[in-house]
């Protein structure tokens, strides 16, 4: 993407080579006639202020645009705008570059147990499903980690349209027994 003052300065080349009017080059590269006209008043001022940028920056190396200008208002009483302060800061490419955020270091998780025999380790959840009616259907599946075998051969152990807390106690504790 080009900057409207390299925009500026392509139709100023352009005009004054004479391949162009004013407002066709204007028109050509998105400028305003006004801004073509426009001539800058570079004032004696801004040399100081990037006088004293480059000072305060050298000393307070972490100091940012904030802290320079509040200290050039506040403690030296300079009455500069901080929109032309800022725009001096910018084009002496003094930005503080944004330091990344650090990583947190985490501590590398314990391996899964593996077991060695049949009913060491179980896993339970319930899984919920929908009938062709439009009825839904909570499952409770019991496995066994060791050879992920189900209890029963579908590993089904509670396939109602609703089921309570005690239905599943239940069905859990009738498992734990015929194992």
């Amino acid at each position: 993407m080009v900057a409207p003052f390299q925009r500026k300065e392509m139709a100023r080349w352009v005009v004054g080579q004479g391949r162009a009017a004013i407002k066709v080059a204007c028109l050509a590269f998105g400028i305003s006639q006004t801004c073509f006209r426009y001539q800058a008043k570079l004032n004696a001022e801004n040399d100081v202020i990037a006088d004293w940028l480059v000072r305060l920056t050298n000393n307070q190396r972490n100091w940012g645009f904030g802290l320079c200008f509040l200290y050039l208002r506040n403690v030296k009483g300079f009455q500069w705008n901080h929109k032309r302060v800022y725009r001096i800061y910018r084009a002496l490419e003094l930005n503080l570059r944004i330091k990344p955020r650090k990583r947190l270091v985490r501590e590398r998780p314990l391996p899964l147990a593996v077991p060695s025999a049949i009913n060491q380790v179980w896993s339970m959840d319930f899984m919920h499903d929908q009938l062709s009616d439009g009825r839904s259907i909570r499952l409770f599946n019991v496995i066994d980690d060791f050879n992920r075998g189900g209890w029963v051969s579908s590993s089904i152990f509670h396939c109602r349209p609703s089921g309570s807390s005690v239905r599943s106690i239940r069905s859990l504790s009738g498992a734990v027994g015929r194992r």
